[in-house]
């Protein structure tokens, strides 16, 4: 994880200055991993060889549930 993502690096313009940006950017890293990067040894996504997805996703795939996942936080907040 440290080598793919800049805010592990050290002497890196690319922090977090809040500890809520830093996970979610954990989260979409791990989440792109996992759902969208075939894996060469593997040939296919950790989540499809585990079996918990049976296609490979896109970005688009990873907003749609960034969205799905806001949307109940928005409308409690709206109240």
């Amino acid at each position: 994880m440290r080598m793919g993502m800049r805010r592990f690096t050290r002497l890196t313009n690319a922090f977090s200055k809040k500890a809520e940006n830093h996970a979610h950017a954990i989260a979409i890293y791990f989440m792109h991993y996992h759902f969208v990067r075939i894996h060469q040894s593997l040939r296919v996504t950790p989540a499809m060889a585990a079996k918990v997805t049976d296609r490979l996703w896109e970005i688009g795939d990873m907003v749609k549930v960034l969205e799905a996942w806001e949307a109940p936080r928005d409308a409690q907040g709206s109240n």
